[in-house]
């Protein structure tokens, strides 16, 4: 075939262990899609070297493709790495010590030693300007920028990489920060600079700070990261766009993602969970519970009448002993946990048996890698129990090392005084508990009955724990997406080019020219910035949600408002939606008056989106893919003897009961005994769940 007559899409994913690819082909004639799925190492600090290894090692030619795609972790690496920018930041008189202040939700609140997060940047890096707006926009006292140069001085002296701006109440009136920004660019062209009200313009002064502070931090290793992906690209030969995977779960310019990377904080599940979300609709299950688990974490969301949430309260590094650093861009509404096919199995002073959040990561990895790992890993007793094959590790690319593995978890085993049988169990067990108990973080302590949803699972270790976490929740069923080890690359061909826009504006809940006013400016806008990017103002589609709260509360819901011009019967609909969604969320409703706390626009447009189109049916019988039978411990029902069935052999129509396991290159499908598999139209492994 020739480019002419084919469509060629790549996308790639940067994982903590593994740099993923998946290829698309479809023949514009006869709608036949072809489809390729590679793996190789993730190559950090030089991530984008891991991402034109995997191009080689697939044996593509990216002059060929018409659409690429790209997520990566090098955001969130760099952030919980300490290996960004050294910040300077300026801000309004007074408030040099917002970062320190900082909230006091400390999550360790009786804890007389606590200490909060410390800065990302220090005391003396942090300088005022005088100048004020008030919460309205309306300017209080006049910007005085006499004192910029002197202040720009002292950061170049001290070693200043990058500048953030962030000035009280900048989200109702930017002016004053356009200013200061155009001072930085003439007296400090070279500096990068990024002010807050580019990245968000909702209130909430720390949280706004911190953004502000990260994205700076960030901006020049990330910059150099797409600048050094796209020139290598460009040497392999390719001449389209290069697309960012958002962590909204939409994709961007790669312009626009140089300017603001801290937008890609999480952008790989949020491909992931889209995926899910575009699976559920091409399979007619729109409410879906996403589990996707890697290497080193597992992360979920929850997908309701096919949308995925996205919110604006994301932390990195919150847990129980910190309360971590906020992020306020548009993220992808996840739970995440230390567990992966590479988390540490340990035993702590009072013999109790944990499982993860330390990973093995890449190198060393599971001791079962035989690259000199020596703990036990979810992996490793995976593999004793043999729900994975080690004579078919890694899809036979691997020759698994049983005897470190034997080494590692008979250590475990000894610690804990049982078997080193009992000891694998314990680890698989253990490593289901922490995800059910994400899963439920998601849907059961939101309100929502998991029984009500389909599980979706996918990365490499998805399909191995799927089944038992389903039966756990009581879902519908399990769905095992074709490609499920490398579904968050396949999830970037899915998406559409899309940004999200939050606008805090206050107003009564009955206020209809001032609601209808504000959708209008910021639609317009959206669509402006649609333009800078070539996109008409036609394809641009339109979602406004309304941020809504009683009137005195502190947070507010999301509130869809549907297409029409706005009049007092649809103002009445959408304060009574409001208490719908509020309900819902915090069980109970108040009869008090409703306020407008805001907007959020969710813009977005077609750029090569991917159609799936049904497998085709060989007329192959079943008994063809049957590799033999092997006794598999499932760790809850026992030992049981196994069917073992290869993936690549199996197609739409074919219909059989577990105990079963599914191989694939990428990943093992754990069947246990009495579920119901069944291949659909599109490849995607259905597993109907025993009652």
């Amino acid at each position: 075939m020739t480019k002419r007559d084919t469509i060629s899409r790549i996308a790639t994913d940067v994982g903590g262990t593994f740099t993923d690819l998946v290829y698309f082909e479809t023949d514009k004639t006869t709608g036949r899609q072809t489809v390729r799925t590679e793996k190789s190492d993730t190559t950090p600090p030089n991530f984008e070297q891991g991402v034109l290894n995997v191009i080689r090692k697939a044996g593509l030619s990216v002059a060929e493709a018409d659409f690429f795609a790209h997520g990566t972790t090098v955001v969130i690496n760099a952030l919980t790495e300490r290996k960004g920018a050294k910040v300077g930041l300026v801000t309004t008189t007074g408030f040099r010590d917002v970062l320190e202040i900082a909230r006091g939700n400390r999550p360790d609140f009786f804890n007389l030693s606590y200490e909060k997060p410390t800065p990302f940047v220090e005391r003396y890096l942090r300088q005022e300007i005088p100048g004020r707006m008030d919460y309205r926009g309306n300017e209080v006292a006049p910007l005085d920028l006499s004192g910029l140069p002197a202040i720009l001085e002292g950061f170049r002296a001290d070693g200043v990489q990058a500048v953030a701006v962030c000035l009280i109440h900048a989200y109702a009136n930017p002016t004053h920060e356009k200013a200061v920004l155009d001072e930085i660019g003439r007296l400090w062209p070279e500096v990068a600079t990024v002010a807050s009200h580019q990245i968000t313009r909702e209130w909430r002064e720390y949280e706004r700070t911190s953004t502000t502070v990260l994205s700076a931090y960030v901006q020049p290793t990330a910059q150099r990261y797409l600048e050094r992906l796209e020139a290598g690209l460009q040497q392999e030969g390719y001449e389209g766009r290069l697309y960012i995977m958002q962590s909204n779960c939409g994709v961007d310019s790669l312009t626009s993602t140089k300017a603001i990377p801290i937008t890609m904080v999480e952008s790989g599940p949020a491909s992931g969970f889209w995926g899910a979300a575009e699976l559920g609709r091409i399979i007619g299950e729109p409410n879906v519970l996403a589990l996707d688990i890697g290497g080193t974490t597992a992360k979920c969301s929850l997908i309701q009448n096919g949308q995925v949430s996205i919110k604006t309260d994301y932390w990195i590094e919150r847990d129980r002993k910190s309360a971590g650093y906020p992020i306020m861009v548009p993220v992808v509404d996840l739970v995440e946990i230390g567990n992966g096919g590479g988390s540490i199995a340990w035993v702590d002073d009072f013999s109790k048996l944990h499982v993860g959040p330390q990973s093995a990561g890449a190198v060393p990895g599971p001791a079962a890698y035989g690259r000199g790992g020596t703990n036990a890993t979810t992996t490793d007793a995976n593999l004793v129990l043999g729900r994975i094959n080690r004579d078919y590790f890694c899809g036979g690319s691997v020759i698994a090392d049983m005897a470190s593995v034997d080494g590692a978890l008979d250590a475990l085993a000894d610690k804990l005084g049982v078997s080193q049988q009992e000891a694998a169990r314990g680890i698989v067990r253990i490593a289901n508990a922490n995800m059910v108990n994400a899963l439920k973080l998601v849907s059961l302590n939101r309100g929502h009955d998991p029984r009500d949803f389909t599980l979706v699972v996918f990365g490499g270790g998805g399909a191995m724990h799927g089944v038992a976490l389903g039966q756990e929740l009581g879902v519908k069923k399990v769905v095992v997406p074709r490609g499920a080890p490398v579904f968050s690359a396949w999830g970037m061909m899915m998406s559409d080019l899309r940004r999200d826009y939050f606008v805090t504006r206050l107003m009564d809940g009955t206020d209809r020219a001032g609601l209808e006013a504000l959708v209008g400016e910021i639609s317009g806008h959206a669509r402006e910035q649609f333009g800078k990017e070539g996109v008409a103002a036609d394809a641009v589609n339109i979602q406004p949600l309304v941020k809504m709260r009683y009137r005195n509360q502190e947070h507010a819901v999301e509130v869809p408002l549907d297409a029409g011009p706005l009049d007092d019967t649809r103002i009445a609909a959408l304060i009574e939606d409001f208490h719908g969604v509020y309900e819902r969320e915090y069980t109970y409703r108040l009869d008090v008056a409703v306020e407008i706390v805001g907007i959020h626009i969710i813009a977005s447009a077609e750029v090569g989106k991917l159609e799936m189109v049904p497998q085709p049916r060989t007329g192959a019988r079943l008994e063809d893919a049957i590799k033999g039978r092997r006794e598999v411990d499932y760790a809850t029902e026992g030992v049981c003897e196994a069917i073992i069935y290869n993936a690549e052999k199996l197609e739409p129509g074919m219909v059989f009961t577990g105990p079963a396991i599914i191989e694939d290159p990428g990943t093992t499908i754990v069947v246990h005994p009495g579920n119901r598999v069944e291949i659909d139209d599109f490849g995607n492994t259905q597993i109907h769940l025993r009652s």
